[in-house]
């Protein structure tokens, strides 16, 4: 299980300098159906066609990655580091 404070100090690329950092985590939000893989997919698997790609064999992997946005406090601007895999995750308070 991973635990992480919502306060950190981290480097600021907008301020120059570390600063106290706020961190929230993404959540996954509803693809967009305009996108232009959503609209082959639905031009693709329309009619009496089978699905596009192959089903995926073997099982769900045991990880997720775990995206998060860490905020300045100072500027409000955003920054968001590669993801990295858990089981679990929890934001904790210090």
């Amino acid at each position: 299980m991973v635990k992480m404070p919502r306060k950190v100090k981290r480097y600021s690329p907008s301020a120059g300098r570390h600063t106290e950092h706020t961190v929230e985590r993404v959540k996954k939000r509803r693809a967009s159906e305009l996108k232009w893989g959503q609209r082959r997919f639905r031009r693709v698997t329309a009619g009496y066609r089978g699905f596009p790609r192959p089903k995926p064999e073997g099982r769900e992997k045991p990880t997720k990655r775990i995206n998060l946005i860490f905020r300045c406090t100072e500027t409000g601007k955003a920054h968001s580091p590669a993801g990295q895999r858990a089981k679990k995750f929890e934001l904790v308070d210090k």
